[in-house]
C-alpha cells in the first residue's frame, strides 16, 4: 500500500507537471469545447473550453503502468502481465473517446461527435474481445456475493455479464462528465474502493494501477476545478468508466459495482427513465412527458437551482458514502 501512495503521487506529479502543454496544445489546435443547444443556458460561458484532458490521465498511466511492469513484459509473470488488460481497455477507449471529441468540434456533427450507434457498435466489436480475454485469458468466470463466502462459476455466461458491465460504466461515467469537476472526482472516487479491495484481496498490481489512475484524477481536477481550464472529454469519461468496468471484473466484485458507483449509475438511470417515458408519454398521450426537468441527473439538480458548485460538492459526498459502503459489503 505505502508503494501504491507513492506511484498515486508520482502520477499526480506528472500529469500536473503536463497539464499546462496539454492545454496549450489543445487550444492551438483548436480543439475545444461545443455546448449543446438543448443543455443548461449557464454553460454558454464554456463554449470553446479545450476538450480531450482524459489525455492528461492516460498517458501518465501509461508510462507509470509500462515502466513498473517491464520486467513482466519480457518474463512469463502472468500475474504482473494481467494488468495488461485493464490498461489496454483505458488506451482502446480512450481512443474511441478521442475520435468523438474531435468528431464534435471538426465533423460534420458539431458539438455531437459520433452517434450513439457508432459509439455503441465499436464499443461492442472491442468490449466482446476484452471480455474473452478476461474469460479465457485471466480464466475469470466467477462473481462474488455478498454474505457468501464461496464465489460462484457462471461459466460462459461471463462473458455477456462482462460486456454489459464494461459498456455500462463507461457509458455511465460519460454521462456524468457534464460539470467542471464531477466525473474526475467521482471517478478518483470509485476508483480508490476498488484499490481498497483489490489491496484486502492481496492483488498488488490492480492495487499499484487503481492508485496510480487515482493520481492521475487529482492531477486532472487542479485544471478541471470550477471554473474549468480543461474538459475531460470522451477520451476520458469513457476510458476512465470501462477501465473502473474491467477492474471490478478482475476483484470479482463486479455486482457490487452499482453501489461503489452509485453516481454514475443514478446518471445513467436518469437518461434512461427520461427518454423511455417521453417515448411511452408520446405514443400514449401524443405529447411527450418528462421525469426530471433535464437529463442527466446533475442538470435536474442544477435547474432546481442549485449551484454547479453545489452538486458537484453534495454528489461527492454521496459518492464518498456509497464507496464506503461498497467496500464494507465486499468485506462480507
Amino acid at each position: 500500500m505505502d508503494f501504491a501512495l507513492i506511484l498515486a503521487s508520482i502520477s499526480f506529479l506528472l500529469a500536473v507537471g503536463w497539464g499546462p502543454l496539454l492545454i496549450q496544445l489543445l487550444r492551438r489546435y483548436g480543439i475545444g469545447k461545443r455546448i449543446r443547444i438543448d443543455g443548461p443556458s449557464g454553460h454558454q460561458v464554456k463554449l470553446g473550453t479545450p476538450t480531450m484532458g482524459g489525455l492528461m490521465i492516460v498517458v501518465p498511466v501509461l508510462l507509470i503502468t509500462l515502466g513498473l511492469n517491464i520486467y513482466n513484459l519480457i518474463q512469463r509473470n502472468l500475474v504482473g502481465r494481467s494488468i495488461l488488460v485493464p490498461l489496454g481497455v483505458m488506451i482502446v477507449y480512450a481512443m474511441i473517446g478521442a475520435v468523438d471529441d474531435l468528431a464534435g468540434v471538426r465533423g460534420v456533427r458539431q458539438g455531437e461527435g459520433l452517434t450513439a450507434r457508432q459509439k455503441l457498435l465499436w464499443e461492442i466489436g472491442l468490449t466482446f474481445v476484452i471480455a474473452l480475454i478476461l474469460h479465457f485469458g485471466l480464466d475469470l468466470r466467477s462473481m462474488a456475493i455478498p454474505g457468501i463466502p464461496q464465489k460462484i462459476d457462471i461459466g460462459l455466461f461471463y462473458i455477456p455479464v462482462a460486456m454489459f458491465v464494461i459498456i455500462g460504466a463507461s457509458n455511465a461515467v460519460n454521462f456524468t462528465d457534464g460539470l467542471d469537476g464531477l466525473a474526475g472526482i467521482i471517478a478518483a472516487s470509485t476508483f480508490l474502493a476498488y484499490g481498497v479491495i483489490a489491496y484486502l484481496q492481496g492483488q498488488i498490481y490492480l492495487v499499484r494501477f487503481c492508485f496510480t489512475v487515482v493520481g492521475a484524477c487529482f492531477a486532472f481536477l487542479w485544471y478541471n476545478a470550477h471554473p474549468a481550464q480543461l474538459f475531460m472529454g470522451d477520451t476520458g469519461s469513457l476510458a476512465l468508466g470501462a477501465t473502473l468496468g474491467v477492474v471490478a471484473l478482475m476483484t470479482g466484485q463486479w455486482l457490487i459495482l452499482p453501489v461503489v458507483a452509485l453516481v454514475p449509475v443514478a446518471e445513467v438511470l436518469s437518461v434512461i427513465i427520461q427518454v423511455s417515458y417521453f417515448k411511452y408519454t408520446k405514443r400514449r398521450y401524443g405529447q411527450g412527458r418528462r421525469v426530471f426537468k433535464m437529463a442527466p441527473l446533475h442538470h435536474h439538480f442544477e435547474l432546481l437551482g442549485w449551484s454547479e458548485t453545489q452538486v458537484v460538492q453534495r454528489f461527492w459526498l454521496v459518492q464518498l458514502m456509497a464507496a464506503m459502503a461498497g467496500v464494507a459489503l465486499a468485506l462480507l
